[in-house]
């Protein structure tokens, strides 16, 4: 590709048709691997849901639940969020009797660690070790849940009907085949449209210069978050689409050079605890949480652990430098 400080003299149809010949292969191989993660895992929880592990598994996190001003009954919602997604822990939500102050504190919670298993897969293919990842987004949730419950008021709202209900509805075995059957293939075609979609628009940004252009002007907010500006694009994609539906935009930067596995690593840190600032966190706005108290403790949460990364980073390499002389 020229170099964006040069003038193109190809009509912009010729730059567009170069774009498409160039996202199309790579956003059929991103679909293809996205997928082949997320319908197994989603058939795996469908299972662990009809057979009862799922409320086992909560059954063993409630004691941990009460240090952070919850009922025991919420564990079930964090357990479906870690597997799952946002939709599936607000539907959740809806079948239990929890004040609005349980709920945000569960909406902070639940939009750190969310789909684990799909959005950690991600991270791995883009330079970040697994297990690591992982820590880092179950221990944010449960520190940005032990500092919400000091911080938030206490208050009586109940934000979802069925107050009686402590667990999920119970339904036919054949009718939570059909369901998952039709949600999966939904799935499917929207994974599809989208990471097509965005990866066409990613080689347009790139092709004339919109790209080089917001990372210019994200470079000093970014660097105050501990993000290399050079990862601009990339952290507006986390943060607008979220990693599972921005992850082929992610993937494609990282394995074409665009980003380095060093800076990319870097970001991984940052968007694990917070991103998809805004579809997720709208979401729960629906239901009547505020903003306020799950959109900025993530972004300072995600701001420490960043640079408590770099100070480790520092560290590690000094030591090694000590080593070796």
């Amino acid at each position: 590709m020229m170099n964006m400080l040069e003038v193109d003299s190809r009509p912009w149809p010729v730059r567009l048709n170069y774009c498409f010949k160039l996202a199309l292969p790579t956003a059929a191989r991103t679909s293809l691997w996205l997928l082949s993660i997320m319908v197994p895992v989603s058939f795996a929880v469908l299972l662990m849901k009809m057979t009862g592990i799922l409320n086992v598994l909560a059954g063993f996190a409630e004691p941990l639940f009460s240090l952070f001003g919850l009922p025991g009954n919420s564990a079930l919602v964090f357990v479906t969020s870690c597997l799952l997604n946002i939709y599936s822990c607000i539907a959740v939500i809806e079948t239990l009797g929890l004040s609005g102050r349980a709920v945000t504190i569960l909406a902070l919670m639940c939009l750190i660690s969310h789909n684990l298993p799909v959005e950690t897969a991600v991270q791995k293919k883009t330079g970040s070790h697994f297990l690591k990842i992982i820590f880092v987004r179950l221990g944010a949730s449960f520190v940005g849940a032990f500092f919400l419950n000091l911080m938030l008021p206490a208050d009586q709202q109940h934000l979802a009907a069925s107050a009686s209900n402590a667990s999920l509805p119970v339904a036919g075995i054949g009718l939570e085949l059909k369901t998952w059957l039709f949600s999966i293939l939904y799935l499917c075609a929207k994974v599809i449209i989208l990471v097509t979609l965005l990866m066409i628009l990613q080689r347009i940004l790139e092709e004339f210069g919109v790209t080089q252009l917001l990372s210019n002007i994200l470079k000093y907010p970014l660097m105050l978050l501990g993000i290399p500006y050079q990862a601009a694009f990339l952290w507006i994609v986390a943060n607008t689409l979220g990693l599972a539906y921005g992850a082929g935009v992610i993937v494609d930067h990282v394995e074409r050079g665009r980003l380095s596995r060093k800076n990319s690593d870097i970001l991984n840190y940052h968007i694990a605890v917070s991103h998809s600032l805004l579809e997720d966190t709208l979401l729960f706005v629906a239901i009547g949480v505020c903003a306020w108290w799950i959109t900025i403790p993530r972004v300072i949460l995600a701001g420490i652990v960043v640079w408590l990364k770099r100070l480790i980073d520092w560290v590690v390499t000094r030591k090694e430098i000590q080593e070796i002389s």
